[in-house]
Order: C-alpha cells, then sequence, then structure tokens
C-alpha cells in the first residue's frame, strides 16, 4: 500500500532524528513508530548526501531490499548503517549534520524481468521508475530507480552499472546464471538539510 505524505514525512524525520542521535552519541535513539505502515515489513533504504553551493554528492546510501524488518525500526538501523557507510573513509561527524540532506526510499517487493531473450532484458526496464537488483550464486548489486536518472543512464547503461555494484562484468545481465530483478520505491526528501520533506516525482522512460 502507498504511503500518504504525511507518512513520507514522519519517515524521513525519523531517519534525521535518528541521524543526528546516532552521531552526537545519543542514546537511547529515537523509537520508531510501532503502527500503520510502520509496523509493516518493507524494505527501504537511506541515502544522505551533502549539500555545497546547491550541489549534492552521496555521503552514505545502504538499505533492506527485501522486507524483513518492520518499516520503523528498519529506517532506524539503515540510517545509522549509512551514516557508517565502508565506501568513506569515516563515519558523518556532527560538523556534517547541517550540510545533509535525508532521503527515504520504500521499496516494493522484487520480480524478475520477464523477456523472451536476455538482450531484450533492457527494454523492460522503466527508467525513473523501476530500480534494479543483479545477482549471482557469489554478488549482488542494487541500484534505485533515481540513480539512473540522476547520472542520465540509458536502460543498457544502468543494467551494466548494476551489474558493476555487484563486483561483476558490466556484461553479466547476458549470462544465464545472472538474475535480474526490479523493484519500484516510493521517496521521500528534505529539500535542504533539515528542512522541508517532499515526495519525489519521477518522469518514466522506457
Amino acid at each position: 500500500m502507498p504511503l500518504t505524505t504525511a507518512e513520507g514525512k514522519e519517515a524521513v524525520t525519523l531517519a534525521r532524528e535518528t541521524l543526528e542521535a546516532h552521531v552526537r552519541g545519543v542514546r537511547p535513539l529515537p523509537p520508531p513508530p510501532d503502527s500503520g505502515v510502520f509496523s509493516q515489513k518493507r524494505g527501504v533504504f537511506v541515502t544522505l548526501s551533502t549539500v555545497r553551493a546547491g550541489t549534492k554528492a552521496l555521503r552514505g546510501c545502504i538499505g533492506y531490499p527485501e522486507p524483513i524488518k518492520p518499516l520503523g525500526r528498519a529506517i532506524r538501523e539503515v540510517t545509522v548503517f549509512a551514516s557508517e557507510d565502508p565506501r568513506f573513509p569515516v563515519p558523518v561527524s556532527a560538523e556534517e549534520l547541517d550540510r545533509i540532506v535525508v532521503e527515504v526510499s520504500v521499496l516494493t517487493l522484487p520480480r524478475d524481468i520477464s523477456a523472451q531473450s536476455r538482450r531484450e532484458l533492457p527494454s523492460k526496464i522503466r527508467l525513473g521508475a523501476d530500480g534494479l537488483i543483479v545477482s549471482n550464486s557469489y554478488a549482488s548489486g542494487l541500484l534505485l530507480p533515481q540513480v539512473a536518472t540522476e547520472q542520465g543512464w540509458d536502460q543498457e547503461a544502468f543494467i551494466s552499472e548494476a551489474c558493476a555494484k555487484a563486483g561483476l562484468p558490466m556484461d553479466a545481465w547476458l549470462r544465464e546464471g545472472t538474475r535480474v530483478q526490479v523493484f519500484q520505491a516510493e521517496i521521500f526528501t528534505e529539500t535542504s538539510p533539515g528542512g522541508r520533506v517532499e515526495r519525489v516525482e519521477q518522469a518514466t522512460q522506457g
């Protein structure tokens, strides 16, 4: 069931409060909501971006692709993980908080792409609407729907970059042993660090 605008704002507020408390060493962390959509198990990612001179740069992005935990608890946990994203040399510091924009993406269940041949897989991807999970028996990579539009990728570039995210060759999607799944996301973001929260509406292509 889709989130309401109020629920999306509550999700981002929870992520922001969790980020602030964790980075500042405040315990306990804010309790997650435990009713309504927040009590339902949902996949979710939290993205942290640093804003400088109007330009956003990734500072952390981690989540649960599958609905393994209630949404409220999942948001709190992945916010902490995103603040310590191992791709960056140091965790988010208190001095950075007033430059960071918080974004929450609540996911649908992943599903396999249906195509008559492997080469048709990119044509089944709706840019701006579909996120990708590429996996095999030992590796997995996920890219959120907004990444393709932010980077200006076409469908083949998007699926190739998802392979690279998994640590696989960029043409691994052509191999029968590679699983390609799509999912959708409801995205809510701060318009400025700690500022107003809005739903992200993305144009769909493909």
